[in-house]
């Protein structure tokens, strides 16, 4: 069977990105995007997502993180929906949790075609000041996940509970269930002739 893969370059006054991506790989990553936390975190989940993943980010960090935070989750999404196409086959539904320490990180997704994002936040410590050292947050990682979901098509929730007040603690588990329960949901399943709907299309 095809393997999927895609390739997305998007270039803009404020960011450089490209993406080079085989849905069907072994976890392979190469990941470089000047921001450290979430290059660690998104190897993670491609290691865990059994996805090879190439990421090569440059961008105006100097101003401010958000553009090239928010445009790598752009980008990432367009790259599972194009390597997807028309998703025939795939499982479509998929969800994990995984722990850290005492923090549990939930992911629940849908490729539907309508892309909507929601956290969950329990007790802990969200404030605005629970940041890495390079001054990433947790609203940031927030701003990623609402561009990956929207721009692949996907439904996707995630829960961290309870939040730490160390940043990593908190959204390591959470990249660990988001590459297991995508990984879950883009496997073919043999059953499945056509379309995973009802109405026989996926936008």
């Amino acid at each position: 069977m095809k393997k999927r893969s895609a390739l997305i370059k998007r270039k803009t006054r404020e960011t450089d990105i490209t993406v080079k991506l085989g849905i069907d790989g072994t976890g392979k990553n190469k990941i470089d995007t000047g921001i450290g936390i979430l290059d660690h975190m998104l190897e993670l989940f491609a290691f865990h997502g059994f996805f090879d993943l190439e990421i090569t980010a440059r961008g105006d960090l100097k101003v401010d993180k958000h553009h090239t935070n928010e445009d790598i989750g752009l980008v990432l999404g367009e790259a599972f929906k194009k390597g997807l196409a028309d998703k025939k086959s795939i499982r479509r539904f998929g969800f994990a949790h995984v722990p850290m320490e005492e923090v549990i990180g939930s992911a629940v997704l849908d490729i539907n075609g309508r892309g909507w994002f929601g956290l969950t936040a329990g007790s802990g410590d969200d404030s605005p000041d629970n940041n890495d050292k390079d001054g990433y947050s947790l609203k940031d990682a927030e701003h990623f996940f609402d561009a990956f979901a929207k721009h692949l098509g996907m439904n996707l929730n995630i829960k961290i509970d309870p939040v730490s007040p160390d940043l990593h603690a908190s959204l390591e588990p959470v990249f660990k269930a988001l590459g297991l329960a995508l990984e879950q949901a883009v496997s073919r399943d043999p059953r499945r002739k056509g379309i995973p709907s009802t109405k026989g299309v996926i936008d």
